[in-house]
């Protein structure tokens, strides 16, 4: 199982490593909901099916956003900072921007799914049984966001995490550093 505040690989000193440790859990919370969506409709859960979905849903709900601004807020900013004022930047980075600017809006759209696929569970775990047919609205919910997760995640762990750790001095980084850190206490 999967704890929620488990000690990360990573430290704020690598807040790009503490990101991609986070990617693990998406992964993996997903997978949970996934396999639950896709193995348990027309029943009620078991105690360890609702006690996983419950801690994928608070993952999502309480960490899914800090992820979200530790990305925003903390790197993605000072990658666009550097195009700016950096000659020459812009043509060295500019892929890894066009793909920031896609991945804030996958940030939205997952949330958005998040939200149908909590409401989904929560009634799930109150104790309303989907249905087939709704069961299979569930699966496909899920389903959309394990494919948005997969090539969001291979888009920022191939493309602008290794770009951001090249491109981004040993300042900047610290600072996200700090920052990544002050949204956790």
């Amino acid at each position: 199982m999967i704890q929620i505040g488990a000690r990360p690989d990573a430290g704020f000193e690598d807040p790009i490593g503490m990101m991609m440790d986070c990617h693990r859990r998406i992964e993996r919370f997903l997978d949970v909901l996934d396999r639950v969506a896709h193995g348990a409709v027309g029943r009620e859960m078991t105690t360890v099916e609702a006690e996983a979905v419950a801690a994928a849903l608070k993952y999502f709900e309480e960490s899914g956003p800090r992820h979200n601004a530790d990305e925003e807020e903390s790197l993605f900013p000072r990658m666009r900072e550097l195009a700016r004022r950096e000659p020459g930047a812009r043509e060295r980075i500019g892929r890894a921007l066009e793909e920031i600017d896609r991945l804030e809006r996958e940030h939205v759209e997952a949330g958005a799914i998040h939200a149908a696929v909590g409401a989904w569970y929560a009634r799930w775990l109150r104790g309303e049984v989907p249905d087939e047919g709704a069961g299979r609205e569930l699966a496909g919910e899920t389903g959309k966001l394990r494919d948005m997760y997969s090539r969001h995640i291979q888009a920022e762990e191939e493309l602008v995490f290794p770009l951001a750790a090249q491109v981004l001095d040993s300042a900047e980084i610290a600072a996200a550093g700090r920052e990544v850190e002050a949204r956790r206490r």
